[in-house]
């Protein structure tokens, strides 16, 4: 499977990583060609060498979604650390490009549900861990 990767920050780096590692190929698209030494980071060999792609280029601009492999994309994961950023180019993969299976980081619970309910794969990292706060004071409390 082709994975399309946008963010490159410590969330979209681990999940490329992972992706990779398990035999998938992965292309990363973010803006700040910094972010590229995450992928290196830990690595035996480049991000490249590995058989890995990166793409320097704004997510919202068609331009760079396209150098990066959109069009060849079976997955789609947006992983910015902006919400806004996440669901439009999400929602651009889904409806512009065809790509069924978008998986969007939304850090606000609220618009994280909200999004699910209109057909997008959301990861809300705010609920994950209310849930594990929760989980774990629960847990505390029956000792």
């Amino acid at each position: 499977m082709m994975v399309l990767v946008v963010g490159a920050g410590r969330v979209g780096a681990a999940v490329a990583k992972s992706a990779l590692a398990e035999g998938h190929t992965v292309s990363v698209l973010d803006e700040d060609p910094l972010s590229h030494e995450r992928l290196d980071a830990g690595q035996p060999t480049s991000w490249e060498d590995a058989g890995g792609r990166f793409t320097v280029g704004t997510a919202i601009e068609l331009d760079a979604l396209l150098a990066a492999g959109i069009e060849e994309a079976d997955i789609f994961i947006a992983a910015t650390r902006g919400d806004n950023t996440n669901i439009l180019v999400a929602q651009i993969a889904q409806k512009r490009f065809g790509v069924e299976d978008v998986i969007v980081r939304v850090l606000d619970p609220a618009r994280s549900d909200w999004y699910s309910e209109q057909g997008l794969n959301t990861i809300c990292a705010v609920k994950l861990g209310v849930a594990l706060f929760e989980s774990a004071i629960d847990r505390i409390a029956r000792r």
